[in-house]
């Protein structure tokens, strides 16, 4: 990683309110969802949450009052609010989204370390790039500090397909079977978004100053393709792409999130003679860890998220519901399963889950993941599908 900062020394440890602007996008969501995870862990260990989480949408820039509640007493902006496709006059709101900022900053006292998600059209002449260029230039001028985070194409769950995304157009393309146009010289700088929002956090946290780069992934379009192409044909047959890369794991992450909630449970296929049925449970990941429970009627299991981790849940014996739920809110998918014809549903990143027996007998469940569980780091984050009522 690429960057001119000065780092500060490390702040005593403390409840810090960050604001995070374009929450609805998908690094806001991103940025957002990892926040919480620090927050989930935090009361999984009965510690102090660590952050005071304010998201702000768009509609949050047309109310003064939001606007200043949110910024009075914040330590930290990450700004991802603005405007990428449209009409001139459209594109050059980005200017007066950071002047609105800096303004509700200045009339509220406020001095917040701001982290921007700036890109690498900043430095040409499109009014794209003029109006990105701009507004970092207002909201280096607020006073608390200031990271020109410059980004490249960035890929991920819940990318929106067909408005700016290649991968995430492709990755819907896909799924349909369509064939999109590829350019045959077409090349892309790729960043996941799970990676530039944690980036994000950690300039904000260690008061990083100037600019800060981080290095993309040169990806050639037509390969790109090919690769979420072989992704949809080997999972239609059970069988999983070595997981052992990250950025295959997590643009296989990015692909499968697109899935939801119509592609699963997903029948397996079963081989039935007079000795009895087999079927496969798993292929592929690049190996992994398996592990089976016993759940007593009523009880349910699971209830947390996982940020990068593959995880499938195969029921063997009994009755169950598998619910899902998009980390941070949303519609709760419901998924009832039965180990009388053997179907996996496979849990995607960012996404909180559980299972429980609905049955009147033990339920038998075997669970796979793609790695090996590292009790220093679970990449489990506690957080209940089913929020209780107030």
């Amino acid at each position: 990683m690429a960057n001119e900062a000065n780092v500060p020394a490390e702040r005593p440890h403390r409840l810090r309110k960050i604001v995070v602007t374009g929450a609805a996008g998908l690094l806001g969501w991103h940025a957002s969802a990892r926040l919480h995870a620090a927050n989930c862990m935090a009361r999984y260990r009965n510690e102090t949450e660590p952050f005071e989480i304010v998201q702000l949408d768009r509609a949050a820039f047309q109310d003064d009052a939001v606007l200043s509640k949110a910024v009075s007493g914040s330590e930290s902006v990450l700004h991802f609010a603005g405007v990428n496709r449209g009409s001139d006059t459209e594109i050059e709101g980005n200017v007066a989204i950071a002047r609105r900022l800096a303004n509700i900053c200045r009339a509220q006292g406020a001095t917040p370390h701001v982290v921007y998600a700036n890109s690498t059209h900043a430095q040409g002449t499109s009014v794209y790039g003029q109006a990105k260029r701009q507004a970092a230039e207002i909201l280096a001028g607020i006073g608390g500090g200031f990271t020109d985070m410059i980004l490249p194409h960035i890929f991920g769950e819940c990318a929106r397909p067909n408005y700016n995304n290649v991968t995430a157009t492709f990755i819907d393309k896909v799924i349909r079977e369509e064939t999109p146009n590829v350019d045959p010289a077409g090349r892309v700088q790729l960043l996941y978004a799970g990676t530039a929002a944690q980036v994000t956090i950690d300039a904000a946290m260690q008061g990083l100053q100037g600019e800060l780069v981080p290095a993309p992934r040169p990806t050639e379009v037509p390969s790109l393709f090919d690769t979420l192409r072989r992704f949809h044909a080997d999972y239609a047959v059970n069988l999983l792409p070595d997981l052992s890369q990250p950025f295959i794991r997590d643009l296989f992450n990015s692909y499968r999130a697109a899935l939801y909630p119509q592609s699963f449970p997903r029948p397996l296929r079963l081989h039935t003679d007079v000795r009895g049925t087999l079927f496969e449970t798993v292929k592929g990941g690049g190996g992994g860890q398996s592990f089976a429970s016993w759940t007593q009627p009523g009880i349910t299991r699971g209830n947390h998220f996982h940020l990068h981790k593959i995880e499938r849940f195969l029921v063997l014996e009994g009755e169950a519901i598998i619910r899902i739920r998009r980390v941070l809110g949303g519609p709760v998918w419901t998924y009832r399963v039965s180990g009388r014809k053997p179907a996996p549903v496979d849990m995607p990143t960012l996404h909180t889950h559980s299972i429980e027996n609905v049955g009147n007998r033990p339920l038998l469940t075997l669970f796979w993941t793609h790695d090996l569980f590292d009790p220093a780091a679970p990449d489990t984050y506690f957080d209940p599908v089913l929020k209780e009522s107030p």
